[in-house]
């Protein structure tokens, strides 16, 4: 698998921009883009309200466009268009289709997606991750990029590719090595990567 530069979504002033803007605070920006024209990223761990600012000016020092999902709602006249021009991808919750399936269906329709997710879904600390970003990623066939944003180096970047086997378990076990030793700002608010538990079977009625 080719791992290697994809083309720049930003170009070299901008990407310039960030990098200074990274410098400026402290940040760097690591990690290569890995040469796909469809992923979706993991954003982990999400602690703070700084976090998607950071992430936003690292993926320009990275030179790649993040797309990001909200409610449809969302993307009315008149600033549907800047939810639009800002990466936003509208998903309607009032349709026969769960978010999963709309997403994925998007994915179809492009070339090019890098869509960025964060499991925990808010950053208040939660009993587990939410998977839908796992299961977009396996109904696109598409893999997954494990992006951080570790506090304690002041690093934000991208890691390993993980292709989604169909067994979320095991996947949740490279998953969750590889965020181990990686701080959020609030260390207190790190939600463990875990998945819900699944509700046991009811038995059979007797005949």
């Amino acid at each position: 698998m080719d791992t290697g530069s994809r083309p720049p979504d930003f170009n070299a002033f901008w990407t310039a921009v960030a990098r200074f803007l990274l410098r400026l605070f402290g940040w760097a920006a690591e990690g290569a883009v890995p040469n796909l024209p469809k992923c979706v990223v993991v954003a982990a761990p999400h602690t703070s309200n700084w976090d998607g600012l950071i992430l936003v000016v690292a993926s320009f020092a990275l030179r790649v466009r993040l797309l990001w999902i909200g409610k449809h709602t969302l993307f009315r006249p008149p600033v549907g268009w800047l939810m639009r021009a800002f990466g936003g991808v509208p998903i309607n919750r009032t349709t026969t289709k769960n978010a999963v399936e709309q997403v994925a269906q998007t994915f179809s329709e492009r070339e090019r997606m890098v869509l960025v997710i964060a499991p925990e879904g808010t950053r208040k600390k939660v009993k587990h991750w939410r998977t839908g970003f796992y299961y977009i990623a396996l109904a696109s066939n598409i893999p997954l990029v494990l992006g951080y944003l570790d506090y304690n180096r002041k690093r934000a970047g991208l890691g390993p590719v993980i292709y989604p086997s169909g067994n979320i378990e095991a996947d949740m076990e490279q998953i969750r090595a590889f965020y181990a030793p990686i701080i959020g700002r609030h260390p207190e608010r790190m939600s463990p990567i875990t998945l819900a538990p699944t509700a046991p079977e009811k038995p059979a009625a007797d005949a």
